[in-house]
């Protein structure tokens, strides 16, 4: 107890300082996780929303397969990621390893198969009526698809937050390809793993809790948007 008491007078140190290490790590990863969480809602309500609507051979194959992709292991993730932009690997010219941008192609990797999921079982589920009732009003086939994900609202918000849940807590796959590197590649989750490994656990337990805050912060305030938009 008294280390965990220690851990959070060290946060609170750190964030009432502005502690300017800290508020790197803190950008970084809220940078790092927020891009790969807006590709990953660009291609998931995409994808997920074409395979709902959709009829084609081997449906069900493919939705197992995003069902599948919604637990895959974030090391997995960066094993192939660490694979395609090795120096020697097919997207080695790029030269992104161990850079920001790396860990958010492995994060976007890991957040589209959850958004994509969530997404096609939101769709599926709206009555198939709607459908042909938006068509009947003369509404274009894109014009359906946006009224569909329109209707879709809520549980395509309840995506956002699982995806950013998802990778703003990741760390085999931030570590490697991004490397860990000090005022580079360095996010919360990676920095608490190095404290830990170092013995230094009050800072460990700090970070710890400044990313629980900073994961709190951001779902308060999409539950905040989801909740205005129930309807009444």
């Amino acid at each position: 107890m008294e280390l965990i008491g220690e851990g959070i007078k060290k946060a609170l140190e750190l964030i009432i300082s502005f502690d300017p290490e800290v508020m790197g790590i803190t950008f970084l990863s809220l940078k790092i996780s927020g891009l790969a969480t807006l590709i990953s809602l660009f291609l998931g309500i995409s994808a997920g929303t074409a395979i709902a609507l959709i009829n084609f051979p081997g449906k069900k194959i493919v939705i197992s397969l995003v069902n599948t992709g919604m637990g895959l292991p974030p090391v997995v993730v960066g094993l192939f990621v660490t694979v395609l932009i090795w120096r020697n690997g097919p997207l080695g010219f790029l030269e992104i390893l161990y850079t920001p941008s790396a860990m958010i192609i492995a994060q976007a990797i890991i957040a589209t198969p959850i958004v994509m999921g969530i997404s096609l079982a939101a769709i599926q589920h709206l009555p198939e009526n709607l459908r042909l009732q938006i068509l009947s009003l003369g509404a274009t086939r894109l014009q359906m698809v946006w009224v569909l994900i329109k209707e879709a609202r809520l549980p395509l918000l309840a995506a956002v937050m699982a995806g950013f849940g998802g990778v703003i807590s990741e760390v085999g796959a931030s570590i490697m390809v991004g490397g860990n590197i000090k005022g580079y590649s360095r996010v919360l989750t990676t920095a608490t793993v190095m404290e830990t490994s170092k013995g230094n656990f009050d800072i460990a337990i700090a970070l710890g809790i400044i990313l629980l805050l900073l994961a709190f912060c951001v779902n308060l305030i999409l539950t905040q948007i989801q909740q205005r938009q129930r309807p009444r």
